[in-house]
């Protein structure tokens, strides 16, 4: 009994699938490609893709030796500075004098609250005065917090964040990650509806905050 050619149908059909897998493969790529390039993705994917470098510096209140490392880099780096939430104005006025800068180099802006605030109230001007890069300079116990919130509110914009760690040794304090993870949601909360909805939760869960 003679043996006829094999049946390769199988093979056949299986490389048609293998085709029509990649073909679906390149389809989805391409949907998720647009979607960042041209949905709510876009302004995060050019701000991870800016070649612009830093043009202002921007502190976060809460200790003098932040302000400190912000006014050396401005005056290094030649660029403009804003500090949010900082010292009183009379002694963060005298740290800029002492760093040889006059007071047109150096805004202070107190409407922060916290460090979602030093975010939401800055970043549409920002956008506006063509800002694509900031340098970010804060404790470094609280830079991975600034940084989520920040990469998130300035993200939406299309604006770069650089982390500048400033040491807080001895007084670092551990920051939890339901801290982080909660100020995430703010931030996200905030980018999709223009409010931050911290106080509404408050006044709905308020024990979610008895421990604050």
């Amino acid at each position: 009994m003679g043996f006829g050619p094999p049946d390769l149908s199988h093979l056949a059909c299986g490389a048609s699938l293998m085709a029509l897998g990649g073909r679906l493969l390149l389809l989805c790529a391409a949907v998720v490609a647009g979607a960042a390039v041209g949905g709510p993705l876009r302004p995060y994917v050019e701000a991870a893709l800016t070649n612009h470098q830093p043009q202002r510096i921007l502190v976060l209140g809460g200790d003098a030796d932040r302000e400190r490392m912000g006014l050396h880099l401005a005056r290094r780096m030649n660029l403009p500075l804003v500090v949010s939430g900082g010292t009183n104005p009379e002694y963060a006025q005298s740290l800029v004098r002492d760093a040889g800068l006059t007071q047109d180099r150096v805004r202070l802006d107190y409407r922060a609250e916290d460090t979602l605030g030093n975010f939401t109230s800055l970043v549409d001007e920002l956008e506006r005065d063509g800002v694509h890069h900031l340098l970010l300079v804060t404790s470094e116990d609280h830079l991975p917090r600034a940084m989520a919130v920040g990469g998130i509110v300035a993200g939406s914009r299309g604006i770069r964040l650089t982390g500048v760690p400033v040491s807080c040794q001895p007084k670092c304090r551990d920051e939890s990650l339901g801290k982080r993870f909660g100020d995430g949601l703010r931030a996200a909360a905030w980018v999709i509806t223009g409010r931050d909805l911290k106080p509404w939760a408050r006044r709905n869960w308020p024990q979610l905050f008895s421990a604050q």
